[in-house]
């Protein structure tokens, strides 16, 4: 298998993503390892500050625009979920969201990583 048919199986809609950029696999492939690059530079910690959360609203929000963008559903799906109980004012709520959700996050990205040029 390769890189879009290994992602397909950890839920990316790599079909919807490549359409969104005209079909351009070479450049949906360079979008990925941005993807990768501002995971590791926007990382959300289940650990947070409860009491001071603006930081990582913003972190969580570009997680969500930048997988949502490239199609990275179940990683879209759980940082819109986690943005919408930060803004509800229940950062514990998000906390146990987001310590669901860094599994899977790891995994497409160990995944990406594993087919980097």
């Amino acid at each position: 298998m390769g890189l879009f048919e290994d992602l397909k199986e950890l839920g990316v809609d790599v079909d919807g993503g490549l359409k969104r950029i005209g079909g351009n696999e070479a450049l949906y492939k360079r979008l990925l390892n941005t993807f990768v690059k501002a995971m590791k530079g926007q990382q959300v910690s289940p650990d947070f500050d409860t009491s001071d959360y603006e930081d990582v609203k913003e972190r969580a929000h570009a997680i969500k625009g930048t997988s949502g963008n490239l199609s990275i559903t179940p990683v879209f799906e759980a940082y819109s979920q986690i943005m919408d109980l930060l803004r509800a004012d229940k950062p514990e709520e998000a906390k146990e969201a987001l310590k669901k959700v860094v599994p899977v996050q790891e995994e497409i990205v160990a995944c990406i990583e594993k087919y980097a040029e």
